[in-house]
């Protein structure tokens, strides 16, 4: 009799392109022939280009995958393609670790657990974690990073919350974990002295990680405040810099920018301006790299003109997480939305031509006030190892 473990490995191969990222952990148990296939290439690919849009998005302190299908956009019929999933991925061993903080690069995620105890790295499609020990005690402000340098050995970057000296000195003291060595340093390195980084804004492409930061002049007793791009160069183990964004806003104190992916190639940048909050500006890059970047205009949305727009959407949203989908040129957005008694996630998808839809993508805690953060967008999957 002819079993599952006697098909050949190309036929095998046609069924696991069909089978979603997020099953493959299920299908691996088949049987230690196709575990072994999964774990050396990537599959799923046929499924990932049907659902268009593959995320990771954390809610309830817990990492879910997000998938959206936005192929049907636009279309008389799009009630029919519309399918939001959103359900919560196990990590393997670690059931009911809670998660604070999570950070992507290269198809892993950096998670930081709730209680600033744990850092471990995850490899989603592999199933596979690395746990870290930290040097010292986290603190619930550090922020960190996760990167590669040119020889793709991967590091983390930690931004440690000096609660002393915070107010005294804009200087922050950072420490550096490299896999290779399997052990912390401490680097003596900081951005320009003029630029204040916000560094809970940093987002890793391409093996480095952007944040945005504020560059403050002084002029004839005028204080100056433009918001800028600085880049922490993994290889070299240094801020690159100063990146111009190309906005200018007249009041910068009460501008909201926040960055994004585009298929792990590009990054996005959303802005939106108090004074003039129904105004959507969005730019894409076109050369993005630690000491250069140019912009392109993506899509200005003025929000007051966009067709059926609900009664109680807030023109002062602020847009914490967001992806652009260049081909239909839409921007989707993510907030919360509290319908009786229920909170729920919410994707509103906009275009520049008025187009506006609202998706319920599910409930979350009501105590959960603020919406998922997204983690990646368009996430593609990495054969990269995981050894404790």
């Amino acid at each position: 009799m002819t079993t599952i473990s006697d098909l050949s490995e190309d036929l095998v191969g046609e069924i696991l392109s069909w089978v979603p990222f997020t099953s493959l952990i299920s299908v691996r148990s088949t049987c230690k022939k196709w575990n072994a296939l999964s774990k050396n290439h990537i599959f799923g690919r046929k499924t990932a280009s049907m659902n268009q849009f593959l995320e990771f998005i954390v809610i309830d302190s817990r990492v879910c995958s997000l998938r959206l299908e936005l192929q049907g956009i636009r279309n008389k019929d799009e009630e029919d393609f519309l399918d939001p999933s959103m359900k919560p991925i196990s990590i393997p061993n670690n059931h009911q670790v809670e998660i604070s903080q999570v950070y992507h690069c290269d198809g892993l995620l950096l998670c930081i657990a709730k209680d600033n105890s744990r850092l471990f790295v995850w490899n989603p499609y592999l199933g596979q974690t690395k746990w870290i020990q930290p040097r010292n005690k986290f603190h619930k402000y550090d922020r960190f990073a996760l990167g590669y340098d040119n020889n793709r050995n991967y590091k983390i970057l930690r931004f440690l919350y000096d609660e002393e000296n915070s107010e005294k000195s804009r200087r922050t003291r950072i420490d550096v974990y490299d896999f290779s060595s399997d052990s912390w340093r401490v680097l003596d390195v900081n951005p320009d002295w003029d630029i204040i980084p916000f560094y809970r804004s940093g987002m890793s492409l391409k093996g480095n990680t952007y944040y945005f930061g504020q560059e403050v002049t002084q002029a004839s007793k005028v204080t100056d405040i433009e918001t800028c791009l600085l880049c922490f160069d993994f290889t070299t183990e240094r801020f690159g810099p100063r990146l111009p964004l190309l906005f200018h806003p007249p009041c910068p104190s009460f501008e909201t920018v926040t960055l994004s992916w585009v298929r792990d190639e590009k990054l996005a940048v959303l802005y939106n301006q108090y004074v003039t909050s129904e105004i959507i500006e969005i730019r894409i890059s076109t050369k993005i790299e630690p000491y250069a970047v140019s912009w392109s205009s993506f899509l200005t949305v003025d929000m007051s003109l966009v067709n059926g727009l609900p009664d109680d959407f807030s023109m002062y949203f602020e847009a914490k997480s967001f992806f652009i989908d260049e081909e239909k040129k839409v921007v989707v957005l993510f907030d919360s939305k509290v319908i009786e008694t229920c909170r729920y996630q919410m994707a509103y998808i906009v275009g520049d031509d008025g187009y506006f839809k609202s998706v319920n993508i599910g409930v979350i805690s009501n105590s959960q006030r603020k919406p998922g953060k997204l983690v990646c967008s368009s996430y593609v999957p990495s054969l990269v190892q995981l050894q404790d």
